[in-house]
């Protein structure tokens, strides 16, 4: 018994080390719609959020578009409270932006909503989608964040919020050129159970859209069972990456991961550094 509390003295210890070492990590996710954030990164932020550091979900638009049988003001508020519950299971903080849904735009107004987000964050990582992506509330989320890039450390534009005083790092999902991957497996259930909550777009929206609606099962177990397929493992690309981060024999190991590259206007911090802003990877 004594040898049992002194192993759980040493774990709470260690725990604690851990949060206090990696809590001032601070990363913000930028995505078009209420579910985007959940799918680029969510693996991640469950990763950093039990390291202690501080995660936020953006999404530009609230998401009045994407349905086939509602819309407007009724599916707004409910995507809001899905991701409001995602945002529970993930253990992240998630703000929804009150723009319509498909109707995005890069103008100044959206630039400057961008900036305070990253500044009032404190961002040290900021995860967006990259600028060809095929839908264009993603392509201009991205932009709206690349325009943001810069103007974040400058005093004069949005002087109502305080300026950082160095650029976060920016990141586009790594898909088939990664430059770092994280590994999730030990997460992956947890994301797959937080990505349910969106049960307007994965059971109902996007199965629609894809003409197999009618195969979508009624209980929880196989619901997360039917979204975990649409996550194939990782292929060959991911698996050197992973080898590189993890270590040949740990990466090899790896069957989920979620991979990020640097945005062409992004610092490249050197592999040092870049250890330091994802502590999940060790070897």
């Amino acid at each position: 018994m004594k040898k049992l509390l002194f192993l759980t003295l040493i774990f709470c210890i260690a725990a604690v080390c851990s949060m206090a070492q990696y809590g001032n990590l601070r990363v913000i996710v930028i995505g078009a719609h209420p579910d985007d954030c959940d799918d680029i990164a969510g693996g991640t932020a469950i990763l950093y959020s039990k390291l202690g550091c501080q995660v936020r979900f953006v999404s530009m638009t609230n998401g009045d578009a994407g349905h086939q049988s509602m819309g407007g003001g009724v599916l707004a508020k409910r995507r809001m409270l899905e991701a409001q519950e995602a945002g529970k299971r993930f253990g992240v903080e998630y703000l929804v932006m009150d723009n319509h849904d498909g109707e995005l735009m890069p103008t100044l107004e959206n630039r400057l909503k961008v900036i305070r987000e990253i500044r009032n964050w404190n961002a040290d990582i900021v995860i967006t989608h990259p600028t060809d992506d095929y839908h264009p509330d993603h392509r201009y989320t991205s932009i709206l964040v690349q325009d943001a890039s810069y103007m974040v450390i400058v005093p004069n534009v949005a002087p109502d919020t305080p300026p950082l005083k160095k650029n976060p790092v920016f990141l586009y999902p790594g898909f088939s050129s990664p430059e770092i991957a994280v590994d999730i497996d030990a997460v992956y259930d947890q994301k797959i159970y937080a990505m349910t909550a969106h049960e307007s777009q994965f059971f109902e929206w996007i199965p629609w859209t894809e003409g197999i609606l009618d195969q979508v099962p009624s209980g929880r177990e196989e619901r997360q069972k039917f979204l975990a397929k649409w996550y194939p493992p990782v292929n060959e690309p991911v698996k050197s990456c992973l080898k590189k981060w993890y270590g040949a024999s740990k990466g090899d190991k790896v069957v989920y991961a979620e991979t990020f590259r640097y945005a062409p206007f992004s610092r490249r911090p050197s592999d040092e550094e870049t250890r330091k802003l994802f502590p999940m990877i060790k070897q």
